[in-house]
């Protein structure tokens, strides 16, 4: 009977393994929830597009749409905006554009502008830098259909249009700037036989640069001779382009193009996360499955052979002679728990630690599970905010609690600096750099208010949580240690020249980093380049696997160190598996100095 109930509680353990890869695989295709409630158009129904910041692969500064001097309304508004927002540099505003649902327009003129010296300066700088112009429809960003040859003719979508583009007259070797004045867009939509409304399940654009011609003086009846809808002329090429200089009439006109799709409303999100290269993903599981399985083999055979051997050995002994011919980590038992220096330091940056991990562990959860649409902008890093201020509870808890185990009596200092010195850190290094974007006028400064918003969040909540987590900590017992310490410090003997704290450290963070490094070029190019990142079903297993590879590097160079008689192991254990955070501060700074200018 037993028996069967041990082979039921087996596969009732494997099933389970199974369902959760599985659900892990699925999550990594790009579930997620819509965010938003669907909206509805009937035939004729008016729609406003929105525009969003200007943003460039090459500068990196966000700027809000009206800095340049594009067609406005009559009266600027701006949507209001979430924290994750604001801090991505987004300043969502109305514009002038007007559509009707299921209603083709062919030319509609915006407007009309002069260049003046500044005007012409300040589109030609952005076009020289590669800004590109984002709009927003129902919540769908406009994105430009590109087709890809070595893709299988797939079609893959770049967000946003750039604004111009640089070029040369045939026989001149004078470089130009020319505009993209004219806008052919093409509105998706999803029909309900039923009630006959409309859902919009697409939006996408063409650009173009013409020069616009007309009969006359210029009113608000003028027809384009290069565009004119009552003689069906649209535009179709940019080959007489609208060139960028001062005291340049520049007319803007745009097209609107209706078509209906298979696709539903919840699935619209899909072709934008589109993967193109699923199967590197997995190559990245793998190289990682690798790495744990050979630390994995090696934790065991240190684990069943050495230290069952030594053990058993050691609960043998008869004589005292015996016991004085011992060597290795046997040695030490007597030294290894002595608090390490800076022990409270320690205690900090264990405290900050579980911190980030907790916010990290909580915010892959609801990401996996598609809580983080890709529709609420902004969304993931409001999250990751509210998350790191609501875990310093379990910062101050383990500060507390480690710092008691150091014998360790003054626990309102310690908790003040886990409460202070990291977030004080970062806080000083975004104000610099947020006085330098604001020196910029770039929309990626954040606003007064916003940076209160985030002192307030700071103070009000995420300090008092702190001071409660340290004061429930040190108020429970003190963990044991399950040796006694010896008064007189043991020496350490000679160490080799391989067990060396800075060589070992620097050692034990490579394994780690090699485990997530793969699927770290896609992170760094979805933050340099503007795109999507939304494969959190990829990135949560290999964060397990990161933290497994951590674990295992560290307990087998500890082990190392103890055997070579070295029981100053506090610091070294910590910065074992956080020197892999070194090595991708390097691979970072190299991506973007070398990767990123190359796209």
């Amino acid at each position: 009977m037993g028996s069967r109930l041990r082979s039921v509680n087996k596969s009732a353990t494997a099933m389970m393994s199974v369902l959760l890869f599985l659900f892990f695989v699925h999550g990594a295709n790009c579930f997620y929830l819509p965010g938003v409630a669907p909206e509805d158009f009937q035939k004729g129904d008016l729609f406003k597009l929105k525009v969003n910041k200007l943003t460039s692969i090459k500068t990196q500064l966000p700027y809000s749409y009206y800095s340049l001097p594009f067609c406005a309304p009559k009266k600027i508004v701006d949507s209001a905006e979430n924290l994750g927002e604001v801090l991505r540099g987004d300043r969502i505003e109305n514009s002038p554009y007007v559509f009707k649902m299921r209603e083709p327009q062919m030319c509609t003129i915006l407007c009309r502008i002069t260049l003046d010296g500044k005007t012409a300066k300040q589109f030609k700088e952005k076009i020289n830098d590669e800004y590109r112009v984002n709009m927003i429809l129902d919540n769908l960003p406009l994105v430009v259909p590109v087709r890809r040859l070595d893709h299988e003719s797939r079609t893959i979508y770049q967000l946003g249009y750039h604004i111009g583009l640089k070029g040369q007259y045939a026989g001149s070797k004078e470089e130009n700037y020319f505009i993209h004045n004219h806008l052919a867009f093409t509105v998706k939509y999803h029909k309900d036989l039923q009630t006959n409304s409309a859902r919009i399940v697409g939006f996408e654009v063409k650009p173009y640069s013409i020069k616009h011609e007309y009969e006359g003086k210029w009113s608000q009846n003028t027809r384009l001779t290069t565009c004119d809808p009552h003689n069906k002329r649209t535009v179709i090429n940019s080959n007489t382009p609208q060139e960028v200089e001062a005291k340049k009439e520049i007319i803007f006109t745009y097209d609107v193009d209706y078509q209906e799709s298979d696709v539903k409303w919840a699935s619209r999100w899909d072709a934008y996360l589109l993967m193109s290269d699923d199967q590197i993903h997995w190559f990245s599981i793998v190289n990682s499955l690798m790495i744990v399985l050979f630390l994995s083999g090696m934790v065991a055979m240190i684990m069943l052979r050495t230290l069952y051997r030594d053990i058993s050995r050691y609960n043998e002994l008869e004589t005292q002679e015996e016991a004085l011919e011992e060597t290795g980590w046997k040695l030490v038992h007597g030294d290894v728990f002595r608090p390490p220096s800076n022990s409270d330091l320690l205690c900090v940056y264990v405290g900050t630690g579980v911190q980030f991990l907790g916010m990290i562990l909580v915010t892959m959860i609801f990401a996996v599970l598609g809580f983080l649409s890709p529709s609420n902008r902004g969304g993931l890093m409001t999250a990751m905010l509210l998350l790191w201020v609501f875990m310093g509870i379990f910062a101050g808890y383990a500060s507390a609690r480690l710092y008691k185990m150091f014998k360790g009596t003054e626990w309102k200092k310690v908790t003040l600096r886990t409460a202070f010195m990291f977030p004080a850190i970062v806080f000083a290094i975004f104000f610099v750099l947020n006085a330098l974007i604001w020196g910029q006028k770039s929309s990626g400064a954040v606003p007064f208010g916003t940076m209160f918003a985030l002192v307030l969040l700071w103070f009000g909540i995420s300090i008092p949580l702190v001071f409660v987590g340290g004061y429930v900590g040190f108020r429970k017992p003190a963990i044991e240690d399950p040796v006694k310490t010896n008064k007189i410090p043991r020496q350490i003997p000679e160490q080799a020249w391989y067990m060396n704290p800075i060589f070992s450290i620097l050692i034990g963070g490579i394994l780690p980093f090699g485990a997530v490094f793969i699927e770290l070029f896609f992170i760094l190019t979805s933050i340099w380049l503007n795109q999507f990142y939304y494969i959190f079903g990829f990135l949560f297993l290999v964060l397990i696997i990161l933290l497994i590879t951590c674990a295992e590097i560290t307990i087998v160079l500890c082990y190392f160190q103890l055997c070579g008689e070295d029981y100053l192991w506090w610091w070294r254990s910590y910065l074992t598996a956080g020197s892999s955070a070194l090595y991708l501060f390097i691979y970072a700074t190299f991506y973007f100095f070398y990767k990123a200018r190359d796209h």
